[in-house]
């Protein structure tokens, strides 16, 4: 109420005149309906349905509806239905992830990763604090919550009766104790509700529209393990999540709806990627190096991706970026860092020595499309929704030992898979890497470390390159190396394959 008395109800004055423009120039689209668009609009498909999920955008938490494209021609984005504030999935998961000790808005993503050491024990107390609805929607029961009335603290003391003592976010995570394992059942709990309730809403929507596609946006849409069950289980054919589907994509979204709804243009397609940010500077990046004493090689794709190869068969870690970044919060293939996904202990050293965070935390893989459903259970339908990362799919039980640093603690992973056109050279060296070792595949995770934002230019790479265990740092056709003695000093497993062992696990 703060924020909307203060500032957001006057918004238009103070666009109006901090830009100068006319109060009547400046168009508003509502949140859920900039969702809508940033998820309909820029998918590969002329008609969906819509369903998208958040927290609150002006009043609304959830909608549904469908939209339509016509080539060339009119486009139509209708959302039929609505729930309001404070009846909330995202204000749900919110609460969960300030009970469980993390900072809300920031931290959902660890309660999705805790979850997979839990068991879901607590859902019969999950369904007391939300119920289902006879029209198939839900609501919260707000006696266990306070962030509808309160800035200060999310949930209630009943919340506290039900579920016991909250973490204090400075304590560790100890799931080898009573107390631990009691914050991971209570993540897997409330993320299995998430879930049934999601899925529930989405076979009602198909069932409604009779379409064969479903467009998901809002910030619910990043829960990976969510998105996979509604693919599997609510009967839409493919369903598309864009690289952006929190808040940030509603800058997208509202552009695309003021073009295509407000102005009436003609629908036109928008690039299938998600890489829209600034461009890397290779060359700034071999001055500032040089500058700094670092060795520095600039060297053309033949010589440096069968280079960066090798470092990465041989157990280094290379942080990678390579054209404009990602517009998302996944990292993609351009503002990356990647290392070899066959051993626990790589894992163990990118979460302690180089994203300085929770030990319970999993990497991602990336792997050509061609050859994803060899190493993950991914259909067709599964790896289209990879293409963004946006969905965590089961691990081959034959290829979990070898995929150990990206294999999460219950079998699955949060695949990419890459097709050679969205990024070209990033390709080339998964194929590189492949021949050296058998497996075409890699540990990609987003080149920051904790609390920071992604990397975008080339000197916030170099900072975060130098700062921690990262063996070399590539920007286009610059590669920086550590110097030998501190190189020495970060040690390496070497993760090149006998090929009797390759030829033994039924690798191409």
């Amino acid at each position: 109420m703060k924020n909307t008395l203060g500032e957001k109800v006057w918004v238009r004055g103070i666009i109006a005149s901090e830009l100068g423009v006319p109060r009547d120039k400046i168009l508003f689209t509502d949140h859920h309906a900039a969702h809508a668009a940033a998820t309909f609009l820029t998918a590969p498909t002329r008609r969906a349905a819509i369903l998208t999920a958040d927290g609150v955008g002006e009043w609304a938490t959830l909608t549904t509806g469908d939209g339509e494209r016509t080539r060339g021609g009119a486009t139509r984005i209708t959302l039929r239905r609505e729930i309001r504030f404070p009846h909330s999935l995202g204000m749900l998961y919110s609460t969960f992830t300030a009970y469980l000790g993390f900072p809300v808005n920031e931290g959902e993503y660890k309660v999705m990763g805790l979850a997979a050491y839990g068991r879901p024990t607590m859902t019969d107390r999950v369904w007391k604090i939300v119920r289902r609805t006879p029209d198939g929607a839900f609501a919260l029961a707000e006696e266990y919550f306070e962030f509808q009335a309160s800035a200060e603290r999310s949930y209630s003391t009943r919340l506290l009766d039900l579920f016991g003592p909250p973490r204090d976010p400075y304590d560790p995570i100890d799931l080898e104790s009573a107390e631990g394992q009691r914050f991971a059942d209570c993540a897997a709990s409330v993320q299995r509700v998430l879930e049934d309730i999601l899925v529930d809403i989405a076979r009602q929507l198909r069932r409604e529209t009779r379409l064969r596609d479903l467009c998901l946006g809002g910030g619910v849409a990043l829960n990976g393990v969510a998105n996979a069950r509604i693919l599997a289980e609510s009967g839409f054919e493919r369903l598309f999540v864009p690289p952006a589907p929190g808040d940030a994509g509603c800058a997208l979204g509202a552009a695309l709806y003021a073009d295509r709804i407000y102005f009436g243009n003609p629908d036109r397609d928008v690039a299938d990627h998600p890489f829209w940010g600034p461009a890397v500077d290779d060359i700034a990046l071999a001055r500032v190096a040089r500058e700094d004493g670092q060795p520095v090689a600039e060297l053309d794709d033949d010589v440096l991706i069968p280079r960066v190869a090798d470092e990465l068969a041989a157990g280094g870690i290379v942080g990678w970026m390579e054209g404009a970044c990602e517009f998302g919060p996944r990292a993609l293939g351009h503002r990356s860092i990647l290392a070899a996904p066959h051993s626990a202990e790589t894992r163990d050293r990118l979460n302690r020595d180089i994203k300085h965070r929770e030990d319970f935390r999993p990497f991602a893989p990336i792997v050509p499309i061609e050859v994803a459903a060899r190493y993950f259970d991914l259909t067709q339908a599964g790896a289209r929704l990879s293409r963004f990362m946006s969905g965590v799919f089961p691990v081959r039980p034959e290829w979990r030992a070898r995929l150990a640093a990206v294999t999460h603690v219950d079998g699955s992973a949060r695949v990419q898979a890459l097709e050679r056109g969205m990024a070209p050279r990033l390709y080339s060296l998964l194929e590189a890497y492949g021949q050296r070792t058998g497996v075409p595949v890699l540990l990609n995770t987003s080149f920051n470390v904790a609390g920071e934002p992604i990397v975008t230019r080339v000197l916030e790479g170099y900072s975060t390159f130098r700062r921690c265990g990262m063996d070399l740092l590539v920007a286009g056709r610059t590669m920086v190396t550590k110097p030998v003695a501190a190189a020495a000093a970060s040690p390496k497993e070497n993760t090149t394959w006998d090929s009797r062992d390759v030829a033994g696990s039924g690798a191409a």
